[in-house]
């Protein structure tokens, strides 16, 4: 990720990434710190199971604390709740489509670090989200898959409430 590139992400996903972060450094970290001390002290670390394992997770935390600074640092928040024209599909929409079978899908476009797909939470970057941007109800699109285009209709579009 360049310094100047920024990454769209829900209020919701920024406070999911702030909590993992806060959790790692007030909580995991200082555990793992304390095991490795008291490991250190028992003589030979060569072969001191606490020690070698503590010293791994430790390494691990602070990668993945590194890695969620800055994704923080380059996240721009976008309340879907503030999009002003709710009758097209943009950041943050849930979107209900349906394919040429009338199988219905439900999906909700999201930053793409906040992605679920079992949770139909779809990535701002992904085929299907960036086929479906600025889509309407009653549009189709096609969305081209490694299995070759499907195309899906939309069906219906809805964002959160705003917060009063």
């Amino acid at each position: 990720m360049t310094p100047d590139k920024t990454s769209p992400i829900t209020p919701a996903g920024l406070s999911a990434l702030k909590a993992r972060y806060d959790h790692l450094l007030g909580k995991e970290r200082p555990e793992i710190v304390e095991i490795v001390s008291w490991a250190a002290g028992n003589g030979d670390r060569s072969e001191n199971g606490d020690y070698l394992y503590g010293r791994k997770r430790m390494r691990e935390i602070d990668r993945e604390l590194s890695y969620l600074a800055k994704v923080m640092k380059h996240a721009r928040v976008i309340d879907p709740a503030q999009q002003p024209d709710k009758s097209r599909v943009f950041f943050g929409a849930k979107v209900t489509i349906a394919d040429e079978d009338d199988e219905e899908r439900v999906l909700t476009i999201v930053g793409d670090k906040e992605q679920d797909a079992g949770q139909g939470l779809v990535g701002w970057s992904t085929p299907i989200a960036r086929a479906l941007r600025g889509a309407a109800v009653g549009d189709l699109k096609t969305v081209r898959l490694p299995g070759g285009e499907k195309e899906w209709e939309v069906m219906a579009i809805s964002y959160p409430e705003g917060r009063d």
